[in-house]
C-alpha cells in the first residue's frame, strides 16, 4: 500500500510523534509534495519500517522526556537516517545509543495550539540529510540555515543556555527575556554560569563562556518580548539539578530557585 502512495513522489519521511512541533515538519513535507508517513502513540516504529525501510528522513519529533525511550527502540534500517530536534540535547544523547551521525534541527521558532509560527532567529540544521529539513522550513517560509558539523556544539549549547537560562531565573523573577537581562542580569549571569559548567561536562569538554553568553544574548534580542518560563520550566531545572548531582558540581543559585520554586 505505501509503495502505491509513493509512486511518482519524492522519497517519503516518517514522522515520529504529531505534537506541534511534529505538524510543523509534516505541513512543510507535504507542501514540498513529500509522503509523510506518521508513527503515533498507537503505532510501533517496527511495524512501519517494516514497510517502508528506506525512507529520505525520520524526523523523531517527540517530547524531550521521551526521547530516550524513542531512540532506545528505533529500527536498525532507520539508525542512519534519523533527524532531531529536541531542547536540551548534546551529542552524548544520540552518542549512548550507538547513533554516529544524526541530522539536527536546532529549532528557534515556536508553535503553540492556539498561536501561529513565532521566530526567534533563524533555525541552524546540521547533518546528512539537513536538505530535507531545510526543504520543509523553507515551503512555510520559516528562516534557517545550515551549519557544518563542527558548528554543532556550540549551536546546541547555545540554545540549551538560552532555554535553560530564560526557564530557571525566570522562575524567580517571570516577565520577558529582554527585562530578565536588563534588570536581573546578576541572576540571568549567575544561571548562566550554573548552566555552562553542567553543559561542559555533558559535553566532555570546555565550553566558550562569553562567547555562549553572547550568543544567548542575541537570542534574547532576536524577541525581546519572549516569556522566561513556561509549563516545562520546573522540569527543566529538576533535570539540571540532577546532572549536578551526578556530576558532583555545585549550582547554589539552581539549589536556591529550586528551594522557593520547586515542590518536592
Amino acid at each position: 500500500m505505501l509503495r502505491a502512495v509513493e509512486a511518482g513522489m519524492s522519497e517519503p519521511v516518517v514522522i515520529v510523534g504529531l505534537g506541534q512541533m511534529g505538524g510543523v515538519f509534516a505541513h512543510g513535507l507535504l507542501r514540498a509534495g513529500r509522503v509523510v508517513h506518521p508513527v503515533t502513540r498507537a503505532m510501533t516504529m517496527d511495524a512501519v519500517a517494516r514497510e517502508l525501510s528506506a525512507p529520505a528522513l525520520v524526523l523523531i519529533a517527540v517530547a524531550e522526556d521521551a526521547l530516550e525511550g524513542v531512540l532506545r527502540s528505533v529500527p536498525d534500517a532507520w539508525r542512519d537516517r534519523l533527524a532531531l530536534l529536541q531542547n536540551e540535547l548534546l551529542p552524548c544523547d544520540w552518542e549512548r545509543h550507538g547513533i554516529a551521525d544524526p541530522t539536527i534541527a536546532i529549532v528557534w521558532f515556536e508553535k503553540k495550539t492556539t498561536t501561529p509560527i513565532h521566530v526567534v532567529v533563524p533555525t541552524v540544521v546540521a547533518g546528512p540529510r539537513a536538505g530535507v529539513v531545510l526543504e520543509a522550513l523553507r515551503e512555510l517560509e520559516i528562516p534557517a540555515r545550515a551549519i557544518e558539523r563542527e558548528a554543532l556544539l556550540f549551536e546546541l549549547a547555545r540554545k540549551n543556555l538560552y532555554i535553560l537560562t530564560s526557564n530557571i531565573a525566570g522562575l524567580e523573577v517571570g516577565g520577558t527575556v529582554s527585562a530578565l537581562w536588563s534588570a536581573h542580569r546578576a541572576l540571568a549571569s549567575d544561571v548562566a554560569s550554573e548552566v555552562i559548567a553542567l553543559q561542559s561536562w555533558r559535553a566532555g569538554e570546555t565550553l566558550p563562556s562569553e562567547a555562549l553568553i553572547a550568543a544567548m544574548v542575541e537570542a534574547f534580542e532576536g524577541d525581546p518580548e519572549h516569556r522566561c518560563t513556561g509549563r516545562s520550566a520546573p522540569a527543566r531545572l529538576k533535570r539540571a539539578l540532577a546532572h549536578a548531582r551526578e556530576a558532583g558540581i555545585a549550582v547554589p543559585n539552581l539549589e536556591r530557585i529550586s528551594s522557593r520554586h520547586l515542590r518536592g
